[in-house]
Formats: C-alpha cells, structure tokens, sequence
C-alpha cells in the first residue's frame, strides 16, 4: 500500500479478545478496564473500552492528540459527567480526570494519533483518591501491541 491510499478494514469487534488493562479491588469485587485493539501501530491506535461500574481512572493525558467517545453508560471526567454520544477531544498534552465509570460502567470508542501511553499528572493524588474510597490497585497480566491488521 503507498502512502495516502485508504485502508479498509472490516472489524467484528465480537472477534477482538477483551484484554484486561487496569484493575481494582472495590471491596469485595473486582473492577478493570478491558479494552478491545483495533488498530495498534506505531503512528496511532484505535480500541473500544469497558469500563466496569466505579472504577477509577487517575487524571493523566497522553503524548499524542487523543478521542473518547462514549458508547453507553456514562463516564465522569472531572466534575463533567458524559453520556452516550459525548465526545471528548484532548490535543497532545491536555489533561483529563479522573476519570470514575458510573453505576452500570461504560462502553467508549478511543482513538489516539500517535503515543497511546498515559502520561500521569500526580500519581500521590490518585493514590490518595483510591484510598479514600478504599479501592486497592490490582495487578494484569503484561500485554502487548497486537500485530497490525
């Protein structure tokens, strides 16, 4: 393919593995974020994200322009809740959360053009946040970049 020529991709996200990406105990249960990689390179990446109910996101951004579209449920970022058909748009650098699921979690569209990589604003705040509402960080299994399609 040359630069500049489309690529179609027919995707069945049903045939996409969930894989387990971040994970917390909240009391007695478990809450992650699963995602499912649709497009992983080195010059951008494209996911859907289940997010479990509550779970917690500490506040971050990214080293590359990224998108979150919510699918279902609702996501507050902040003191923003959003819900289904809420686009969020973050230029390279821009800062968002925390992020914390609602009561039935959420179903998000990401995309990011270029380094998908969290870059943490204050990893003592979100660790604070967590133990103030006695949620224990858990351990996943390592993952990597999926072959490009």
């Amino acid at each position: 393919m040359t630069p500049g020529e489309p690529r179609f991709v027919i995707v069945d996200p049903e045939e996409v593995p969930w894989t387990e990406v971040l994970a917390q105990r909240h009391g007695t249960r478990r809450a992650s974020v699963h995602l499912r990689f649709l497009e992983w390179t080195e010059r951008r990446m494209a996911d859907i994200a289940r997010y479990d109910p509550g779970v917690v996101i500490e506040r971050h951004g990214h080293a590359s322009d990224h998108m979150v579209l919510v699918l279902e449920g609702q996501v507050a970022i902040g003191d923003r809740v959003c819900g289904p058909r809420t686009l969020v748009v973050l230029e390279q650098g821009a800062v968002f959360g925390p992020l914390v699921a609602g009561p039935d979690g959420a179903l998000l569209f990401e995309t990011w053009a270029g380094d998908p990589r969290p870059v943490p604003e204050d990893r003592a705040a979100h660790a604070r946040l967590l133990a103030e509402r006695g949620i224990v960080p858990l351990a996943v299994a390592p993952f990597a970049s999926p072959r490009p399609r």
